[in-house]
């Protein structure tokens, strides 16, 4: 029941303590929930009260299911872009659809969260490097300002793109046509939050804002100089309503569905391990976070809610604020709760404005420039796939740019194991260890007679045919004077058929040249291939060491390995299942 359950796990050594560090940490976090889901909302293209909903049953689910003690869940500024990026492709009708739409797209990516869980495959969300999540969401970021123009500026643009370029067109477009009252006030948002973020975090400057901008709105009449307000929001809590799942709307929302679902793990993932790191407590269990947001998404599609995950700003704050346990979280849907069927009639005088200049202070902190310009410095071929994906995000769009820094990220994976580091090794003066010549120089004795090379990978079909050719290479090199070989095979942890093949060819090979080919240092798994595949044949058992230094003392005198070590290199599996059939 605590593997399922894992709210049974803290609630059983609850202590009196935690309730006001919980209760403080609850409702702060409450407080910069309610108007950052009517903002999100917006950015999905849903009317602001569906934050509201997604902010409601689908967190108090995570309380009960989640593993993390810190994070914040609910809707989050990528999720909503990619909400709009996904369903903004497909024809849809009208406003009543699009919310159907949603739910379905909701139901589908809490389905794929908790059959992976089931299937315990957290792992995939290893596929997303760093590279292409700093990309990613530098990109989206990028485009969710962008997007928010229309808001800040109060010009009432209809596009709904996620592409850089035409939200830019976009933009010039309606530059002449800007609403000097929604531009003050939106500006006016984003200095004040700037100053009170400044100032001292702990204070709401993000509710201040908003209240201060409802009670300028109401006394200043700012409806009637065009200043676009949030309008009516219906009170009342969600209503039941089950998704419409045809299998059409299936077929065409599942791309989106699994980008939302692994971005959304992924960030919620990432998140509780950073907050582990800084508080010294470990709780995530991968898998059951998979299952716990599945659950927590499929609960909200059929309370009218849209995908939700772990926010950064709101984690951080629930941080800070000194959360124990998830129960932080039962108190922030209790504020929500609470706005549902009271307060929401005096967030029609909310100007959309704000609501964008509270967006774009949140996601600007996303734009890592500093990792980027990291890389620059120390890594141009990760950097190469941060900025391919940050390319693909603005100029592709959002799942497009996910997909793209995936496979570039794979790609370069396959490349450098296909060309890994191969290195000539030479013995370090006065000492056992045989190093890289290029590395320690004058250090080294060199010998003419003998090559000793070392290659940093497993041995698989994709880099069988580059071993090969720098082996050789380096055996043409040494010249006439070169009589014996040593594979240093300390690196080498798995040969598939393919390299097996190939190793046994050239060990074949440099035999007909008249040298002599040893194997040393290979581990236990590696042996069990070595004999297994039948490279022990072609090499001779004689020529398997535990070390360098005994193959190079073997090479001098055939009579300097003891019987020790040549009984330990000699170990593998497929003795050991012949010697126990012939026990039994």
């Amino acid at each position: 029941m605590n593997r399922f359950f894992p709210f049974l796990q803290w609630v059983t050594t609850y202590k009196k303590s935690y309730f006001a560090k919980d209760l403080v940490a609850g409702v702060t976090v409450g407080i910069v929930l309610v108007p950052q889901a009517m903002a999100y909302a917006m950015i999905a293209g849903l009317p602001p009260v569906y934050g509201l909903y997604a902010a409601f049953l689908p967190v108090l689910t995570y309380v009960f299911l989640g593993t993390s003690r810190k994070i914040g869940v609910g809707p989050v500024a990528m999720d909503s872009l990619l909400v709009a990026a996904g369903l903004g492709t497909l024809s849809i009708a009208g406003p009543e659809q699009y919310i159907a739409m949603v739910a379905v797209l909701a139901f589908l990516v809490g389905a794929l969260q908790l059959v992976l869980g089931l299937l315990r495959m957290g792992f995939l969300v290893n596929f997303l490097s760093k590279p292409v999540i700093s990309g990613f969401t530098s990109g989206a970021a990028i485009i969710i300002m962008l997007s928010q123009l229309k808001h800040l500026l109060g010009t009432g643009s209809s596009s709904n793109s996620s592409k850089f370029h035409i939200l830019l067109m976009d933009a010039y477009s309606y530059l002449f046509d800007i609403n000097p009252y929604s531009l003050g006030i939106g500006a006016a948002g984003v200095l004040l939050i700037l100053v009170f973020k400044k100032w001292n975090r702990r204070i709401p400057g993000i509710l201040i804002v908003v209240v201060l901008a409802m009670m300028a709105a109401y006394a200043l009449k700012l409806g009637d100089y065009g200043v676009a307000l949030v309008g009516a929001v219906p009170s009342g809590l969600p209503n039941f309503v089950m998704p419409n799942l045809q299998w059409d709307s299936l077929e065409k929302l599942w791309p989106i569905a699994l980008a939302l679902a692994l971005v959304g793990y992924l960030e919620a993932i990432s998140i509780g391990k950073a907050l582990e790191v800084q508080s010294g407590e470990e709780t995530i269990e991968p898998n059951q976070e998979l299952l716990a947001l599945g659950s927590s998404n499929i609960v909200g599609s059929f309370f009218q809610a849209y995908p939700v995950t772990a926010s950064f700003s709101r984690s951080a704050i629930n941080h800070q604020s000194g959360a124990k346990t998830n129960l932080a979280g039962l108190y922030s849907v209790i504020l929500v709760v609470l706005t549902l069927l009271f307060l929401t009639p005096i967030f029609q005088f909310l100007p959309n404005a704000v609501l964008a200049s509270i967006i774009m202070v949140s996601v600007f902190s996303l734009i890592d420039v500093s990792y980027a310009k990291n890389l620059w410095d120390n890594r141009r071929d990760e950097f190469v796939v941060l900025l391919i994906t940050f390319l693909a995000t603005l100029f592709l769009g959002i799942k497009e740019g996910i997909f793209i820094g995936m496979l570039s990220s794979l790609l370069l994976m396959v490349y450098r194991t296909s060309k890994p580091h191969f290195a000539v090794l030479g013995n370090v003066r006065d000492t056992d260890y045989y190093k890289n010549i290029e590395r320690f120089g004058d250090e080294i004795t060199y010998r003419e007679d003998l090559l000793i090379v070392r290659f940093d990978a497993q041995l698989y079909f994709g880099n069988s045919t580059f071993f090969k050719s720098q082996l050789l290479k380096e055996v043409h090199k040494k010249g006439e004077a070169l009589k014996g070989v040593v594979l240093n095979a300390e690196a080498i942890n798995y040969i598939d058929s393919t390299a097996a093949a190939m190793l046994m060819k050239t060990i074949q090979v440099i035999h007909d040249m008249g040298l002599q080919f040893y194997i040393a240092g290979a581990i236990g798994p590696t042996r069990d291939i070595i004999f297994s595949s039948g490279i022990i044949n072609e090499l001779g058992k004689e020529y398997l060491f535990v070390k360098t230094k005994e193959a190079v003392a073997f090479y001098d005198d055939p009579k300097a390995v003891s019987e020790v070590s040549s009984r330990v290199a000699y170990e593998n599996r497929c003795k050991k299942k012949t010697i126990q059939g012939s026990k039994v």
